[in-house]
């Protein structure tokens, strides 16, 4: 009888597995994920070169079309992913298995920030080039750092909408539309937060894209962000923490309904 670590284990790796073997059987889905994105970039970059704006203003673009890339990902491949899973069927599966659903959830996410990844990084190299970005990184480290612990934020959410959504039913579907374009403008997608109102920098803090980006961009290219990097760094390890805790707890109470009312794998409920 396998350990239930080993269990957790294998569950995350199987749903990686298939998110991961896609991004080399669709090659083709790189031209327009990094194309595409690219031609809105390059609107604000020569925007910023048109009213002679500091150089570092274009990275902060690039840096946001990169990022925003993770967050159309948990929205859409973790939050609305049960959803999905529902109605084709595969729910029923992940709950009657023996299988943790948090290591299903793990797996998800495993999988979704290798493919996002490489799209980062096709967009952040692409614009880097193409524009001459000037890149003054204070700590390569520092810099690494801060991407992991927004990423482990930002997965963290995702688990929590998977099972939040689910629960919610068909309003899952608006409430992914809803969080998609204000956060392009409280997360500072394309130009620097620290613009921002006290009160409104207070609220966009607790979203982990906004400090993540944030933190980078004072680490990239040296510019004054909302708040000091080690506050930054410090505010989204305790954001990582909370939401893989309710991420757990919510998946709990997910599986328990399911036991109980038997209604959370009927469709369209």
């Amino acid at each position: 009888m396998p350990s239930s670590f080993r269990l957790f284990v294998d569950a995350a790796l199987a749903r990686t597995y298939p998110r991961v073997a896609w991004l080399f059987r669709s090659r083709s889905w790189m031209i327009q994920e990094t194309i595409l994105p690219m031609l809105s970039v390059a609107a604000f970059a020569y925007a910023y070169r048109a009213m002679n704006a500091p150089p570092e203003y274009t990275g902060f673009v690039i840096l946001g079309a990169a990022m925003t890339t993770f967050w159309m990902n948990v929205l859409w491949g973790m939050g609305a992913q049960l959803y999905w899973e529902r109605d084709s069927g595969n729910l029923e599966l992940y709950v009657m298995s023996p299988a943790p659903m948090m290591g299903v959830l793990t797996g998800m996410a495993l999988g979704g920030m290798t493919t996002t990844l490489v799209r980062a990084l096709a967009i952040t190299i692409t614009g880097v080039l193409l524009f001459d970005v000037p890149l003054r990184p204070t700590s390569w480290s520092a810099l690494a750092g801060v991407f992991v612990l927004t990423l482990a934020a930002l997965y963290g959410l995702g688990m929590m909408f998977a099972s939040i959504f689910l629960q919610w039913g068909r309003e899952a579907w608006h409430l992914v539309n809803l969080l998609q374009e204000p956060i392009y403008l409280l997360s500072g997608t394309n130009f620097p937060v620290s613009i921002f109102p006290k009160v409104i920098a207070v609220v966009a803090s607790l979203i982990p894209l906004t400090l993540g980006m944030d933190a980078m961009r004072q680490v990239l290219f040296q510019r004054p962000g909302l708040f000091e990097v080690w506050i930054e760094v410090s505010v989204l390890a305790v954001l990582a923490v909370v939401f893989l805790l309710s991420a757990r707890l919510s998946l709990r109470h997910m599986e328990r309904r399911a036991k109980e009312d038997g209604k959370l794998t009927v469709r369209w409920q």
